[in-house]
């Protein structure tokens, strides 16, 4: 029996407006709205051409709703620069992880979340502090990030091509934390970003992550505190004089010099004199670009591996 939310959902994916669909599909557009809404069922010849057009085998639309995550659960960045059709493929590639996850988690034995529950008003350095006592990291930079979110529950996906505007999410379903990353970045960055979404998670997970700048700002902070332990910083980069310093250590905790600068004017670790130094040289980090770790695309020696869903 064909399903109309199925075909909501192939066309999302595919980034088609309704009227684009018609176009391709050579029907008028009311057509393809009383398919959609379930007022018509398409004829096998449509069948046939709509799985031609959105690339999907024609059981597919055919099959059983699917759990399709949503916008307000979602920690979508810069939602007001982004359209609507890039959050809706990016939702859209959601549903497919969920389909994935469930058919994987039924057949083997995936790790449980290990995800604390911060108290409410838990500052983000005091929370990315507290989730490394509990997952025993210490003071010491984490050399993967993706590994050990892996490894501590978290159900890891790349979001596929389609979807490269889109930087980042994170949602909880049915207590399972996902997250769905852009992994044509640095690595340097999707570290930065992978750690931004656990912040979401651990500090977000009861408020909802529509908080605006404010909450990507914690998210921020989180993240910064979770890579680079205060601790370790002071250690080893008590005081900064010069940009190369900063591109030097940075190797150290796998971040770009951006983070690192980032980092420690939040320990104000810098000298009084060197007040405007993160001011003046961010400009200069990012234009210079410099040196970061190996992009490596080997997939975790761990029981699950991180997906892209096409």
């Amino acid at each position: 029996m064909f399903n109309p939310s199925r075909l909501t959902l192939a066309r999302r994916r595919r980034k088609f407006s309704k009227k684009a669909l018609a176009e391709a599909l050579d029907l008028d557009q009311k057509t393809v709205s009383r398919y959609e809404s379930g007022d018509c069922l398409p004829p096998p010849e449509s069948i046939r051409k709509l799985a031609e057009v959105t690339e999907f085998p024609e059981s597919f639309f055919s099959g059983a709703d699917l759990d399709e995550p949503t916008a307000e659960a979602a920690s979508f960045r810069s939602m007001s620069s982004m359209s609507a059709r890039e959050r809706d493929a990016a939702l859209a590639s959601g549903a497919f992880a969920f389909m994935l996850s469930d058919w994987v988690h039924e057949r083997f034995s995936l790790p449980v979340s290990e995800i604390i529950d911060v108290k409410e008003g838990s500052s983000p350095e005091a929370a990315a502090r507290l989730v490394r006592e509990h997952w025993l990291l210490g003071e010491h930079p984490i050399p993967n990030v993706l590994q050990m979110l892996e490894a501590k529950g978290v159900r890891v996906f790349s979001l596929a091509k389609n979807s490269l505007s889109v930087d980042a999410f994170a949602l909880w379903r049915n207590e399972i934390p996902y997250v769905f990353l852009n992994m044509h970045k640095t690595p340097e960055r999707s570290r930065f970003d992978a750690s931004h979404e656990l912040g979401h998670l651990v500090l977000h997970r009861h408020g909802g992550t529509r908080g605006g700048r404010a909450v990507e700002d914690e998210a921020n902070q989180f993240a910064s505190a979770f890579l680079m332990p205060e601790a370790d910083v002071r250690a080893h980069l008590s005081n900064v004089y010069s940009l190369d310093q900063l591109i030097e250590k940075k190797a150290r905790w796998r971040v770009s010099a951006a983070a690192l600068n980032y980092r420690v004017h939040r320990l104000r670790t810098l000298e009084a004199e060197s007040d405007t130094f993160g001011q003046d040289t961010n400009g200069a980090i990012k234009s210079c670009r410099p040196s970061g770790i190996a992009h490596i695309r080997a997939c975790p020696s761990g029981r699950q591996h991180r997906l892209s869903i096409e």
